[in-house]
């Protein structure tokens, strides 16, 4: 098999783990269903990922790239880093609304997780830390007398926002989380 179908293969199982992971969880993704759904042999999965964690930790590095590169490009939209803090719980909104929503995939698959060791939750743990982090540089941008600490309460609202969106189906959740970050902000 050259390196191009390789790839390929490689690349379609990663995208079918993906999709089938985020709209039914791990435990509901079975090796089967994969197999199944990828066209991809069993032997050839555990070839490129020797167990299902590994399989869905790289799927939640890959998600992470793409999901924390969007959403930095579309709070950094924003003029000002006051705003950028605020836009953030717009960017969220506009998630909350698309089709295919399901909520946080890091918070989703951490909590089918028992392990802190656990690759998914490490990747799950990363995903958050890299999210902290962002806010952490806008909140210092922001002048804020401890940027740590803003960042963490934002990450509180953030995570919040998502929960209730997706358990509650409340889009709203970030408009209210918004609030919340104003109040924040102007004290």
């Amino acid at each position: 098999m050259d390196s191009k179908s390789t790839s390929d293969v490689r690349e379609k199982l990663l995208e079918t783990a993906e999709d089938l992971i985020y709209r039914n969880g791990i435990n509901a993704t079975g090796m089967d269903f994969l197999v199944k759904t990828s066209g991809v042999s069993r032997k050839s999965i555990y070839k490129y990922f020797g167990t299902k964690d590994e399989l869905v930790a790289e799927v939640l590095k890959r998600r992470d790239e793409r999901w924390m590169n969007w959403f930095m490009t579309e709070v950094r939209k924003a003029e000002t880093p006051e705003a950028q803090l605020l836009h953030i719980f717009s960017v969220l909104k506009g998630w909350f609304v698309a089709a295919g929503f399901r909520g946080c995939a890091f918070i989703n698959t951490a909590g089918e997780t028992g392990a802190p060791s656990d690759p998914v939750r490490l990747a799950a743990k990363e995903h958050k830390e890299k999210l902290l982090g962002f806010v952490r540089g806008i909140c210092q941008e922001y002048g804020a007398n401890d940027p740590d600490a803003l960042a963490r309460q934002f990450l509180i609202l953030i995570d919040g926002a998502i929960t209730v969106a997706h358990v509650l189906g409340d889009s709203g959740a970030a408009d209210n989380a918004q609030e919340v970050a104003r109040k924040l902000l102007n004290t």
